[in-house]
């Protein structure tokens, strides 16, 4: 796990860090670029509302007197206006509207101009005026008589770096503290990732002091649900690797405990074989030789075939009656040679989830078990066939010595034999047992009368 992590371009405490993170800071940014556009919105609309009032105010001090116009405009209010340099403002009357009367700028008018306004309706709209952006508010009246009638125009602009400067001020102000919260929220997001990581660190710890002598379960009391669940996932593997290992250990223990016995006699057999003079004499010690051999092989080769059953099996569909009318057929000339007529009863075509290699090597020990210990014109018959409970049985049956009805409980015992007959090795039934139970199924025995054994194997058809 250890090992995972450093290889890996971020450790899982950072990814989170980070997925959790950049979320906030995107939105922090967004959330800045949209405060930005409404305080300048809201600033906008405070200047709106100071150039219409001013504008106004300014459109009352120009009064008419007959067919002129009287402009009583105080120098006190005149430096009032002009006395922020930061803050510029510049107005102008004009009569006709855009003949320069009176102000400290020379205004441009409206889009339009020319465009005749209605009194007293302010018109808005922004200007560059010595390279620097303003809003301008410009209001229009009629003073005179009829038909004499005339236009007075009269404008108030202002500089729109106050705008700039409230809306950068209303961003700074939103902005820090929110700021300020992601940064307290970044640390106790950091503390909560490496609060709820930290079964995974004990996880770990646990799986670093394990080694091949010691796989027990791991135990967490308290974790979430995803690391329950990944050690649960964990104690199976260990639990499989322990009874891989313990299979495997058996497995030496057995081969070495059964071979060492016909080995043994081997080598004794062959070292008297080497110091035999006489033809006949050599001849009987290699007879023993090669049967011992035999016996060794058979033992190898059932040993294997354990250990093969033992590991996990792939179920597909198999045609049971089919393939036991071909191993019936394989084993047919051993039968006639050894004089047993060998029969086989049961359906044409069976259907059941198995694994075919290991259900033939079911069917191969069952006849060999009793082929091996029936007399000559004995008879022995395989029978495949259903029951109502859906359930597919091999059964096969013998008219052999038998077995004592209180030896039944060892017959699929490992090593065990209820006879002295040489061949044998104790672990054909075993071997069939084994996978009967690989399939789900389960094998019983029982003695027929007046003589013989009855070996069934009951597997399931789904």
């Amino acid at each position: 796990m250890t090992g995972l992590a450093t290889g890996a371009n971020f450790s899982l405490k950072r990814q989170l860090l980070v997925w959790l993170l950049l979320p906030q800071l995107v939105l922090w940014l967004m959330g800045g670029v949209l405060a930005f556009r409404v305080a300048l919105i809201y600033a906008e609309k405070a200047i709106d509302q100071s150039l219409t009032q001013s504008v106004r105010a300014l459109a009352r001090q120009v009064k008419p007197i007959g067919s002129g116009l009287l402009v009583d405009f105080p120098k006190a209010a005149q430096a009032v206006l002009e006395q922020d340099p930061k803050d510029r403002l510049a107005y102008m009357v004009s009569s006709p509207p855009g003949s320069f009367l009176l102000g400290n700028s020379n205004l441009p008018g409206p889009a339009g101009d020319g465009v005749l306004q209605p009194d007293d309706v302010p018109v808005l709209y922004e200007i560059s005026l010595d390279g620097k952006p303003m809003r301008v508010a410009s209001i229009e009246l009629s003073f005179g008589d009829a038909p004499t009638e005339q236009r007075m125009r009269v404008q108030v602009a202002k500089s729109l770096a106050v705008q700039e400067a409230i809306a950068q001020e209303l961003v700074r102000d939103v902005l820090f503290p929110l700021l300020l919260l992601g940064a307290v929220l970044g640390v106790l997001m950091h503390a909560g990732i490496r609060r709820g990581l930290a079964p995974l660190a004990r996880l770990e710890a646990q799986l670093a002091n394990r080694n091949a002598a010691s796989l027990s379960p791991i135990e967490l009391t308290q974790a979430p649900q995803e690391v329950h669940s990944l050690a649960l996932a964990l104690n199976q593997l260990l639990t499989t690797l322990r009874r891989s290992m313990s299979q495997e250990k058996r497995f030496l223990n057995d081969a070495a405990h059964q071979l060492r016995t016909p080995l043994a006699g081997l080598i004794s057999q062959t070292e008297l074989a080497l110091t035999e003079a006489d033809p006949q004499a050599l001849h009987e010690r290699l007879s023993k030789v090669h049967k011992s051999a035999q016996r060794s092989a058979h033992l190898v080769n059932q040993l294997l075939s354990l250990a093969r059953t033992e590991a996990d099996v792939a179920l597909v569909p198999v045609d049971v009656a089919a393939l036991a009318r071909e191993v019936a057929r394989e084993w047919t000339p051993r039968a006639l040679a050894a004089g047993i007529d060998l029969g086989f009863e049961g359906e044409d075509h069976l259907q059941a989830r198995a694994d075919r290699v290991l259900l033939r090597e079911a069917l191969n020990n069952l006849i060999d078990n009793a082929l091996r210990y029936c007399p000559r014109s004995a008879a022995v018959t395989l029978r495949v066939h259903a029951t109502g409970d859906n359930q597919c049985v091999l059964e096969v049956e013998d008219e052999g010595p038998g077995v004592q009805d209180a030896d039944l409980p060892h017959l699929f015992e490992r090593f065990w034999r209820a006879s002295e007959l040489p061949g044998g090795c104790g672990l054909g039934l075993a071997i069939v047992a084994e996978i009967a139970q690989r399939h789900g199924g389960s094998v019983q025995a029982h003695s027929r009368a007046p003589q013989g054994l009855v070996v069934r194997v009951v597997l399931p058809l789904g």
